[in-house]
């Protein structure tokens, strides 16, 4: 449980961080070389923040959708079952990130408004299995997060143990979730497999465009951040492809979703290698 398996009372030391700077946005450009250390601390802090503030919203739009889906399936049924270990897993995750953003002292950025348009649109009238595919991608790319910060040396102890408990639980979810998919994926044809493809790519770019925000180099005190926030968002997708897509790449490729309807949008909008 977070409340015990996490040691809360532990407060930053001077020399923990709590995002490896080579997940910073900034980290790459010549820009990261001219700010001062508690610059650099900062900018981790805020983007570790928008990171899991905006998974966990993601996360309850998906538990808004499981808790009507449930509602369709027999009680002894093994989905039934599973999704309501889940639903208890993911709403602890939130309590639990939400409990981590108070501790380091974080703010979180609010959704933007298309953001907000098409993750309630989604979630009121795409059918389940897309839901599912949209869940399974992001919680391959928070994991990614999860495992390059649990690795770190210098966390922040309250983080590291947050994302091993996260990558536990996590582990679980992605496994039954591929599980499931596979019952769709092997029935579906080329149009299908194309639109599920195109759902995880958009769901991809859906959080990606949630953790680079120009409210972030204001609050750390950085000249003209809007000219940051272009630099930041063109460098950030770049390291974005090359640190977080390689599970999901796979995992499309396993079901040939990656085809010649599909194939130049990865490589045009995710900036993917495939």
């Amino acid at each position: 449980m977070p409340e015990t398996y996490i040691p809360w009372q532990l407060e930053p030391k001077p020399e923990d961080v709590f995002l490896p700077e080579m997940l910073t946005s900034l980290h790459g450009l010549e820009i990261y070389d001219t700010l001062t250390p508690a610059q650099k601390l900062d900018l981790g802090r805020h983007e570790l923040v928008q990171v899991i503030a905006s998974y966990a919203w993601g996360e309850c739009l998906f538990c808004f959708f499981m808790t009507r889906h449930i509602l369709t399936l027999p009680l002894d049924n093994v989905e039934h079952r599973f999704l309501l270990r889940e639903l208890i897993e993911e709403f602890r995750h939130q309590e639990m990130f939400g409990q981590a953003i108070l501790k380091i002292g974080g703010k979180p950025i609010k959704q933007s408004g298309i953001h907000k348009f098409f993750g309630d649109f989604s979630n009121k009238y795409l059918p389940a299995d897309y839901l599912f595919m949209g869940s399974v991608s992001v919680e391959l790319v928070t994991d990614v997060y999860g495992n390059y910060a649990r690795r770190t040396p210098n966390i922040y102890p309250v983080l590291k143990k947050m994302f091993d408990l996260h990558n536990i639980e996590e582990a679980r979810h992605i496994l039954f979730t591929k599980s499931l998919l596979k019952t769709y994926s092997e029935k579906a044809g080329y149009v299908k497999r194309t639109l599920y493809s195109y759902v995880i790519l958009f769901n991809i770019l859906f959080v990606r465009t949630m953790y680079v925000k120009k409210e972030i180099y204001e609050r750390i005190g950085l000249e003209n951040p809007e000219q940051v926030y272009k630099l930041a968002s063109k460098n950030f997708k770049r390291k974005f492809s090359e640190t977080c897509l390689n599970d999901i790449i796979k995992f499309v490729d396993s079901w040939r979703g990656l085809n010649s309807a599909t194939r130049w949008a990865w490589r045009r909008i995710l900036g993917a290698k495939v």
